[in-house]
């Protein structure tokens, strides 16, 4: 496929990449970040993480992305990163800014005319507030899940047969998974539409959507970004239009080559070295801080 201009686009909302896990799609979320030019990405939570973080597993595709994020910073992109339950770590630093970076846990946004509500969405999740050890628990087996789900689908290609999501199976056939997603969506509606906003955008249930929530007391457009783990999906906002993005579906983002070299592990050490240099080169060469 021949060379093409990038995909200039206004806004891209991104969520739950979760860097340091097996289940993470780091190749192909990279791919999707060099076909498109945004002006500015809303990383909304779950983008490292910190809950399942071993040293052990950092390969350098998931450093790739780093460095791929603090390189468009220093071209000017607006980068807001908002905090979710995976890096809640990160939230002690909330207000943070660094020229055209920023930390915060929720965020609103004018587009347009019309106001956009954007923040992870752990804050609805029952299991977070009061159990998070349990959370944590869930967490690990999903992540499991996914690495059974992976060599699944590579006996499944042998065979030539299409692939499967062993978590989304799960999810559709428990009622109760069905509900929680349907209960989350609706709390979120309802309390945007009673402050007034056009907009809702989440992550966190790894569902992407796009739907207008609508009430006695009003209406609002729910958005989710899905997830860079079995959905691999963004947001995408152009001319006063949202839509979901799917990798699937990009015949273009596929084609583009990477580095076989990103497949290996960098250990502890390199880690570091490689956050703190893309830190310095943004600080150095990137907008006055």
């Amino acid at each position: 496929m021949g060379k093409r201009r990038k995909r200039e686009i206004e806004l891209v909302v991104i969520s739950d990449i979760h860097l340091g896990t097996y289940g993470c799609h780091a190749e192909e979320l990279l791919r999707y970040l060099k076909s498109i030019k945004p002006n500015r990405i809303i990383l909304n939570g779950d983008i490292i993480d910190m809950w399942q973080f071993s040293k052990r597993y950092w390969p350098q595709s998931h450093m790739q992305i780093v460095k791929h994020i603090t390189g468009l910073l220093a071209k000017g992109t607006k980068i807001t990163y908002l905090t979710g339950n995976h890096d809640e770590m990160l939230r002690k630093f909330a207000g943070l800014r660094l020229g055209a970076f920023q930390l915060d846990n929720k965020k609103t946004i004018s587009l347009n005319g019309k106001r956009a509500w954007i923040f992870h969405g752990d804050v609805f999740d029952v299991t977070m507030q009061h159990s998070k050890w349990l959370a944590k628990l869930g967490a690990v087996g999903y992540d499991t899940l996914i690495i059974i789900n992976t060599f699944v689908n590579f006996i499944l290609r042998l065979l030539g047969r299409g692939k499967i999501s062993l978590s989304k199976r799960v999810k559709d056939s428990v009622k109760q998974a069905v509900k929680f997603i349907n209960n989350f969506e609706q709390t979120a509606a309802d309390i945007a539409i009673s402050n007034g906003y056009d907009y809702v955008v989440c992550g966190h249930i790894h569902h992407p959507e796009m739907r207008k929530i609508t009430t006695d007391k009003g209406e609002v457009m729910y958005l989710n970004s899905g997830d860079w783990i079995e959905n691999l999906t963004s947001l995408e906002y152009n001319q006063g239009e949202w839509r979901i993005y799917r990798y699937a579906d990009d015949l273009y983002a596929q084609s583009l080559k990477i580095s076989k070299r990103f497949q290996n592990n960098l250990n502890n050490e390199e880690i570091f070295k490689g956050l703190v240099n893309e830190f310095m080169t943004v600080k150095k060469n990137g907008p006055p801080l």
